[in-house]
Formats: structure tokens, sequence, C-alpha cells
């Protein structure tokens, strides 16, 4: 059996169609399954059963010696929830439980870390074991996730496969549930289809221009891809960023997504928010040399060719992966 947590959720259940597309189907899904807007992300994939997020470490152990492997994929990701001791519950000690089982029963694990960890990028986007405990990130989700990696690192008893996953900024069929946290060519269709035009955030940084701040996309269909890789054939454990490899403008983002959408683009540009302006991120890029040199060499879309699929294959149709 192949655990899958957060599976009802954005990259939970891309992984979940990409392993029925290699013929998995052997598959235990967990989440919270209460809130029902996520119900169209698994419909039509085949699973084994459900269980609840908050009765998963209890089915571990009592089925964990029939697992071969779990993706722990499922956390609270609300960079604007403040209330640390959610982030310490759901992103920190429920990770460590499902660790200590993973070790327990000898079952390889594969769980999200966040580029979120990086911070201001002060010391660079390299997943160096060596850095992490340097980090500074801005908020409390990205304190849980890198509390998480430190504590990993300082472990004796190991599962025998280990990956965490350092995701940079995700995009991609089966976001629909997730409202304000939903990636921006996601909110760009939507303002887009409703007004014709996308408002950006200005730069308040002399070195970037408007809608020239750098972030590194990434396409689910790239991320599920790496997972499945690291389960089919695993390299060292450790920590491995999960990016393009390659920072892009905003401009670029939403102009693409115009051009997906076949319209003339209208961009224009609001102050960023001052609470958090002096937190704003001007540049992320993952250096993917770590993944690559383990052996994954399948490439990643361009942004061009992701946006394009993902606008006109799912986001115009309505369509799930």
């Amino acid at each position: 059996m192949i655990v899958v947590t957060g599976a009802a959720g954005f990259i939970g259940s891309c992984l979940v169609s990409r392993l029925n597309k290699s013929g998995y189907e052997d598959i235990i899904v967990v989440d919270d399954f209460s809130k029902t807007e996520k119900e169209e992300n698994l419909k039509g994939k085949t699973i084994k059963a459900k269980v609840g997020r908050k009765d998963f470490i209890q089915w571990l152990a009592d089925f964990g010696k029939e697992v071969d492997f779990i993706y722990h994929i499922g956390a609270r990701t609300d960079t604007t929830e403040f209330d640390v001791s959610i982030f310490d519950e759901l992103n920190v000690n429920f990770s460590k439980d499902v660790w200590k089982a993973c070790v327990a029963f000898n079952i390889p694990l594969v769980y999200a870390s966040s580029a979120a960890t990086y911070g201001l990028g002060e010391f660079g986007y390299k997943d160096e074991h060596a850095v992490i405990s340097k980090l500074k990130p801005l908020n409390p989700y990205g304190d849980s996730k890198n509390d998480f990696d430190k504590w990993v690192l300082e472990q004796t008893e190991l599962p025998p496969f280990w990956a965490g996953l350092k995701f940079f900024n995700v995009y991609g069929p089966n976001e629909f549930h997730k409202g304000r946290m939903a990636s921006v060519i996601f909110h760009a269709h939507k303002q887009i289809g409703e007004t014709g035009a996308m408002k950006l955030f200005r730069s308040h940084n002399p070195d970037y221009t408007d809608g020239g701040q750098l972030r590194d996309f990434v396409y689910v269909k790239d991320v599920v891809e790496v997972c499945h890789y690291l389960m089919d054939t695993p390299p060292s454990s450790g920590i491995y960023n999960l990016g393009s490899g390659k920072a892009r403008t905003f401009l670029d983002l939403v102009k693409n997504t115009f051009k997906a959408m076949g319209k003339q683009d209208s961009i224009s540009f609001i102050d960023t928010p001052a609470d958090i302006r002096d937190k704003y991120q001007y540049f992320t890029e993952a250096n993917m040399s770590k993944l690559v040199e383990s052996g994954f060499d399948k490439g990643f879309h361009s942004l061009e060719a992701g946006v394009t699929d993902y606008v006109k294959n799912y986001l115009e149709t309505n369509t799930y992966y």
C-alpha cells in the first residue's frame, strides 16, 4: 500500500492521479474529509480507502506493516495564519508522529517542506543541510516547515529512505478549492475572465520594475513526477529543492495567462499592502543541481508550456487532473 496524506488537496490529489497513471491503485488517502470543497479533487481516482487525518496515526499503528511508502504532503499552508499552535500541531508534531511510525515499520517517506523556509534568501536557495539551521523564515508557516526540517536532521533513527521536498511556487490543476491561497495564475485567470484586466503588486524596491519581481514557478505535473521518481528510483536520503530552477517575473506569468486565454493583455499595478511590504520576496530561484545530480533527468515545463497547459486544459474547461 502507498499512503498519501493531504490527498484531497492540490498537490496530493495530483500525486494520486500520477500514481494511478503508473498502475498504482492500492492507495490510502488521508485528509480532513469534512471539507467538502475538496471532494472533486479525488473524483474518478482509484483508491483503496480513505482515512481521516485525526485517525491516521492510530491507523498507522494498526496497519503500518502493510504500508510500502508514505507521501506526507498534508500540511497547514496558510501563510497569513499567525496562530503558532496550529502549525505546531499540524506541521510539526503530526509530522514527527508520521516519521516515528516510518522508523518503527521501516517505511520510506517523502514529506513536504517549503521554499518559505528560505525567508528573504539571505543564505541563497541551495538545499544544503548545513544552511538549514541558519534560515530565517518570514512567517509561522515557514517557521514550522523549517522547524521540522531541523528536527529531521537531528534524528539518528531513520526510515530506510527519506526525502524532504522544498516546494517553490507550485501552480496547476486541482486548486479550485484554495481560495486566496491559490496560485497567481488561478487568480489571474479569474480576474481576466471577469474584468478583462489584471492587477499586480507595484515594486517598492528600486532594483525591480513593477511586475518585475521574480519567483520560481513550478508546474504541479513536474512536482508529482519528482515524487514518483523518489519512490521508483530513490537517491540518497536528504532535503531537496523542488522548483523549476528558473526564476520568472510576474509580468511573464500574467502575459502568458492572457495569451493562453486568447486575450490582449491589460495589466495595471497597485501598492503592495503595507503590512507585508517589508517581508515581500522579490526573488526566489531553486538551485536544482542536487536533484538533477541524484539522477532525475526528465526536466521541467517552461513557464510558457505550463501556463498554456493549465489554462487551456484545466481552467478554461473546469477540469481536474
